[in-house]
């Protein structure tokens, strides 16, 4: 197999024809340190070679441009990651970006609770879940939440001051009721706010 043209295209990728076929995009960089150039002379196994090492270029520039956004836990960024390259070379991006310091679960785990309890008003119980949900184990994601000082009566009552002030009108109440319980509050801590709100 003979190398027969080399074209660029967009984000960084270019176009590799062989004996005069295109075969595939490839990472240009990739191309450019392993000497990927017109002319030259493959077999196979170079050909697979240039491939995995493409991907986990790819992989890790996808991996670097997702947390420049927001931290992710291991699990999210590999999913992320998977979607546009294969799981090995996912795979290799996420630990690369956890041995750089860039991917820490724990860190991920304190400030996505924080998020989850704090801005979002969730109960521990529902944000357990999430958490887990992101890739973090149950164990990690209860120590987290408990660290957080949280008054779900007083979420509550930020919620309805927030979404639903009109509590008269049953049908907005029954949505408060209900918006709550999503988020995992119990029965018991709703009824006490809905009834401060019926005394006034």
């Amino acid at each position: 197999m003979r190398i027969t043209a080399i074209e660029p295209r967009r984000k960084g990728q270019s176009a590799l024809f062989i004996d005069g076929e295109f075969v595939m995009n490839l990472d240009t960089q990739a191309l450019l340190e392993n000497r990927f150039d017109v002319g030259r002379e493959l077999d196979d196994d170079e050909l697979k070679e240039m491939i995995d090492l493409s991907n986990e270029r790819r992989a890790k520039e996808k991996a670097l441009w997702l947390i420049s956004y927001r931290d992710h836990s291991k699990k999210e960024l590999k999913e992320k990651i998977q979607r546009t390259c294969d799981s090995d070379a996912a795979e290799k991006a996420v630990e690369r970006m956890e041995e750089l310091g860039l991917v820490n679960d724990e860190v991920f785990a304190q400030r996505y609770a924080r998020k989850l309890l704090l801005q979002k008003k969730m109960t521990r119980r529902a944000a357990v879940f999430e958490l887990t949900r992101k890739g973090i184990d149950k164990e990690t994601a209860e120590a987290v939440l408990e660290e957080i000082d949280v008054d779900y009566r007083d979420n509550i009552r930020e919620i309805i001051e927030k979404k639903y002030r009109n509590l008269g009108d049953e049908k907005i109440k029954r949505r408060a009721v209900a918006a709550l319980q999503r988020l995992g509050y119990g029965w018991d801590d709703i009824r006490a706010v809905l009834d401060e709100y019926e005394e006034e």
